[in-house]
């Protein structure tokens, strides 16, 4: 863990200098490769009370269920309406020439293990921010929200503050987040999917 925590770090610092998409399968990739066919372990702080399957739905659930899954892991989408974070100065919103910035999804993406009855989630987001007529920042904090529904019920759903540093020549600046080991019940037939987006 410790390994892939500072490879996270190295790939974070080089995500200025490569494509948004290419910086987070980088990202991804640290963060799975050596797991992806041995158990993960989960995390009490992202398991919730409502999220856990009962023994006797594990042990009714379909034998080729979990192998499906494992190939088919749930969609992970930016939900409807979070797509973009604006932010004014002066408390003009909306006014064009008060944007201080705005911040941008470019690419969302994750991937699964399969275990026990449990789906163990790992999901990351890349996006930009880019200065507006009124802008001068040279870092913001960008608040976006990952969660996921099983069967149109939230399981999960966290808030993360993201730094992002502002390249001044190029007024603008790119951000890579991953959340990783969001363990969730599964027996067969659950709609689950995974959501993204900008939480202002």
């Amino acid at each position: 863990m410790l390994r892939d925590v500072s490879m996270i770090a190295s790939v974070s610092r080089r995500a200025g200098a490569l494509g948004g998409a290419t910086a987070l399968a980088l990202v991804l990739g640290a963060c799975s490769m050596g797991n992806f066919f041995s158990p993960t372990p989960t995390s009490t702080s992202t398991t919730l009370a409502n999220s856990s399957a009962t023994p006797a739905e594990i042990s009714t659930a379909s034998a080729s269920a979990l192998p499906a899954i494992a190939r088919e892991c749930p969609p992970i989408k930016v939900r409807p309406g979070s797509e973009a974070l604006f932010y004014y100065g002066r408390g003009k919103v909306g006014n064009p020439s008060d944007l201080n910035y705005q911040a941008v999804i470019d690419k969302q993406s994750r991937n699964c293990v399969a275990s026990n009855g449990m789906i163990t989630v790992r999901m990351g987001v890349v996006g930009r921010v880019l200065l507006g007529p009124s802008g001068n920042q040279t870092s913001v904090d960008v608040p976006v929200r990952f969660s996921v529904e099983r069967n149109a019920v939230a399981v999960f759903s966290e808030k993360y503050e993201i730094p992002v540093a502002i390249d001044t020549a190029a007024q603008s600046g790119e951000f890579v987040k991953v959340v990783e080991n969001v363990a969730i019940p599964y027996t067969g037939g659950e709609d689950i999917v995974i959501w993204v987006g900008f939480d202002s």
